[in-house]
């Protein structure tokens, strides 16, 4: 069976087989061994870490942690489309470095897979205190209320996908911001998403450190975007995303 492909199972039978793991990353020595370890005790089909010139030892981390670590060039989404290719799985996985998931994550994923019309699926997020004290932490749950009724996940939703249907579409875009969203859309264009009630808990590093900035961005920007203001636009605004 060729990298990809999905075996055609009756409803009644198992879900897709194997699942691989795909993790973008920048400069993230600090949390990507714990975050491939993590990963690596939940029988993956492969992790694949796309790093981006990190200046660190993000590389050398993940790869001792258990990864198989592939280069790209900056922008999450050509990063995301650089793992896909480099992966055999018949799903496709994106997991950020500073998400943990559920223990049972992978049963989750077969589980929203089994129903043939979904094409995808995401966690709901819990956005965690992770560093530090701050009184902005009874304002993370501002950073979750989105994902609690969207059906075009963002990207820290650890995104599920068939890998076929991936293949099919394209992959991500070529573009800084609002990657996620815009597979998303044509994700939904293929069939239903699936959003499972378990959340995936998320750093609420960013948020802590500039909560009202990063509420502004986390809701505007995709109204924004589906109005039709450009992605060169909006990265001026919000400056480099990586």
């Amino acid at each position: 069976m060729p990298p990809g492909a999905l075996l055609h199972r009756t409803h009644e039978s198992a879900a897709p087989v194997t699942i691989s793991a795909v993790i973008p990353v920048w400069n993230e020595s600090a949390r990507i061994a714990q975050a491939v370890e993590r990963l690596g005790r939940l029988g993956l089909h492969e992790i694949i870490v796309v790093d981006c010139e990190s200046d660190d030892t993000t590389a050398s981390l993940a790869q001792g942690a258990g990864a198989r670590v592939v280069q790209s060039k900056r922008g999450r989404g050509c990063q995301m489309n650089a793992g896909a290719q480099a992966a055999s799985g018949d799903v496709l996985w994106f997991v950020h470095a500073d998400v943990t998931v559920p223990e049972d994550a992978t049963a989750l994923i077969r589980q929203a897979l089994d129903e043939p019309s979904v094409v995808a699926g995401a966690f709901r997020t819990q956005t965690v205190q992770d560093i530090g004290s701050s009184w902005v932490r009874h304002f993370l749950p501002l950073a979750d209320f989105r994902s609690s009724y969207t059906q075009l996940p963002y990207g820290d939703q650890a995104l599920f996908v068939r890998s076929s249907t991936f293949h099919d579409l394209g992959g991500f875009k070529d573009q800084r911001l609002m990657e996620d969203l815009e597979l998303a859309q044509r994700l939904r264009r293929k069939g239903s998403i699936e959003v499972v009630s378990k959340p995936v808990l998320v750093s609420g590093r960013r948020f802590i450190a500039r909560p009202m900035y990063t509420t502004w961005v986390m809701y505007s920007f995709p109204i924004l975007y589906r109005l039709g203001v450009s992605t060169d636009t909006l990265e001026r605004w919000y400056g480099s995303p990586r």
